[in-house]
Parts: structure tokens; sequence; C-alpha cells
């Protein structure tokens, strides 16, 4: 009798394969060959799963793409400090991110080759609109609370996001950077900077 194949865990495996394919070879370098090679599997089983290498590519950032979704959700409807909410929101991504290595190194390959609108699984710039946006937005309710220090703008808050993502450009260049451990030194210097000070 024929071994039942479970088609969840068969689609998973074959994505798996291709996320550490694109993260090692780069995407414009990867064939459906090398992702079937990757998988164990025949190359017409990659195609019963996902019509193409851009396929497989959407579906790996679709998680990512929910988790960046939810992050900025979480800051915007949370409550208290608007700046303890951006340092929370700056460690949550350093989290997210750190956690998907190689979904990480794909992301700076495609950004790095320039790849944008439909040949691309993710849009980087609305994402980085959407954090700046957020970002914004807290540091106006922080200046309503009172707990913003004054000259604070919109331009802070791409310096925020820029922090982040030099550190993450950073630990994607020389993995032994401890990615985890600079969450506190950027809430440190670009959130906690940002704090007005009681004059003694």
């Amino acid at each position: 009798m024929p071994r039942k194949v479970d088609s969840a865990a068969r689609r998973d495996m074959i994505l798996g394969a291709a996320v550490r394919v694109f993260a090692r070879q780069g995407f414009a370098a990867t064939r459906v060959d090398d992702i079937a090679k990757e998988a164990g599997v025949a190359k017409g089983s990659v195609y019963l799963y996902f019509d193409s290498r851009e396929a497989l590519l959407t579906a790996a950032f679709e998680a990512y793409e929910a988790g960046s979704r939810t992050l900025i959700q979480q800051a915007r409807t949370g409550t208290g400090d608007a700046l303890e909410r951006i340092a929370s929101l700056v460690r949550s991504v350093v989290g997210m991110v750190s956690a998907e290595p190689e979904l990480t190194r794909i992301l700076v390959d495609l950004w790095a080759e320039g790849r944008r609108g439909d040949a691309s699984p993710v849009d980087i710039a609305a994402v980085y609109r959407d954090h700046r946006a957020v970002i914004a937005e807290l540091l106006a309710a922080a200046e309503a609370q009172g707990t913003l220090r004054a000259g604070v703008g919109e331009g802070h808050a791409a310096v925020v996001v820029g922090a982040i993502e030099g550190c993450l450009l950073q630990w994607i260049v020389d993995p032994a950077l401890p990615i985890t451990d600079l969450a506190t030194p950027i809430v440190e210097v670009c959130v906690e900077g940002l704090r007005r000070r009681e004059r003694v």
C-alpha cells in the first residue's frame, strides 16, 4: 500500500528548502531545480505546490508580513507611555527579524538588487513607511503627554527605523554581532534620548 503523503508537511518542507537556498545563493541565482534538490524531491513536486520561484518567495514572507502588521497594530493600540511603546516596538522588531536570519538575508538580497513591485514578495519601502508612520504617531502622542523633548519631529521616526535596519545589516554582514543585545542600545540612544528631562 503506498504511503500517504502529508500535503501540508510536504509544502512546508519545500518552502523551507527554498528559503535556505534563496538565502545561500540569492534569489536571482536560484533555480527550481536547486530547490527540489535541497528538498530531496523531484522538480515536478515543487510545481505541485508552487507555480514559480516568485510564488515560493511570496509564501516565505506571508508570515513575516503578518507578524510585522501585528507589531505595528500592537504599538498603535497599546496603552501607557508612548515612548515606552516605541521601545517595545523596537525590541519586538529586532526579536522577530533576528529569529528569521535566512528571511532577513533574502530581504537584504532583494533590496540590494533593487527589486520592486510585483517582482518582490515584500514592498520594502511600504514596510519602512508603515514603521515610520506608527513611530511618528507615537512621537506626537509623547509630545501630547509631555514626555518628549523639544525639537523632535517626523525625521526622528526615520532615524529610529534606520538604527534598527543599520544594526540588522551589520548582523547580516557579520553574523558574530549579537543582534538581540542591540535592541537595548537602540532604545537608549534613539528612544530614551528623545525623552524630556526634568530640570533640577
